[in-house]
């Protein structure tokens, strides 16, 4: 027996435990982070309901912005245990995209010979992997990894900053919206679209892998439920995109100003 045939066998011998830690990690972590990602960003539209944001953000601010930064500031200086949440984060997506792939490459599917809807859905679950990896490696080499080649203008993401340069990055400049930023901002919508199908088709699919959902007829109530989770998960990705997109940059940045100088006043004040 050759090498490559020994691992095909270990592989087969543990498919069922593999499987289901596949389907897993797509659902905690990824699938959790992905719920509270989108929720953060888009505080950015609908922060301006809330009357805190209004006063965080001070005379003339966009109290969006003002929800967001709070939001990013929150997460990055008070979020307990974030060095091993993003360890577990990066090691869940790297077995889940790994072992996708192979599950990808090796499974068949029977669009061109049959065509139903659940088939479809098998092409599109792959095809958004591949997609979505893509653009989780492009969204967080170019906001974490300092890939600013990649982004309009060369934009640097600031987290003290984290609205107006989120902005700058989907709009190209502060003036207006460049070609550069268009394409950018397509790219946002299609990644995040292909993250959300992903999410929410992975999740019906995983009950069916654990057993949860054996009828039709339960299948079929699961199925409105993912489906209503991701036309809101996609609403809230679809909005926070948008509103990146035609951010006025200056408000922005006068917003996040205003919060800064409000939190050395706070911490002056401080016994």
């Amino acid at each position: 027996m050759d090498t490559q045939a020994r691992k095909v066998s270990v592989l087969d011998r543990y498919d069922f435990l593999l499987r289901r830690l596949h389907s897993l990690t797509g659902i905690v972590p990824i699938g959790v982070f992905l719920i509270f990602h989108l929720l953060t960003n888009s505080s950015i539209g609908w922060g301006t309901l809330d009357k805190r944001n209004v006063e965080r953000a001070g005379l003339g601010g966009h109290a969006g912005v003002a929800a967001f930064n709070h939001d990013v500031h929150f997460i990055n200086d008070t979020l307990p245990f974030l060095i091993f949440i993003e360890i577990t984060l990066w090691a869940s997506i790297a077995f889940h995209s790994v072992y996708g792939f192979y599950i990808a490459t090796t499974g068949r599917s029977n669009v061109k010979r049959y065509g139903y809807q659940g088939n479809w859905r098998y092409v599109l679950q792959r095809v958004s992997g591949y997609i979505g990896i893509l653009f989780i490696l492009y969204h967080v080499g170019t906001l974490r990894w300092g890939w600013t080649f990649l982004v309009p203008g060369g934009t640097r993401w600031s987290a003290e900053y984290a609205a107006s340069t989120m902005a700058l990055a989907l709009r190209g400049s502060v003036e207006n919206v460049t070609v550069a930023g268009v394409v950018v901002s397509l790219g946002y919508m299609l990644g995040v679209s292909m993250l959300v199908f992903h999410f929410a088709n992975g999740l019906w699919t995983a009950a069916i892998s654990w057993g949860l959902t054996v009828s039709a007829a339960a299948q079929k109530r699961w199925g409105y439920v993912c489906t209503a989770l991701g036309v809101g998960l996609m609403l809230m990705a679809w909005s926070a995109v948008a509103a990146f997109a035609t951010l006025d940059v200056d408000r922005a940045e006068s917003t996040e100003r205003n919060m800064q100088k409000g939190s050395l006043t706070e911490r002056a004040g401080r016994p």
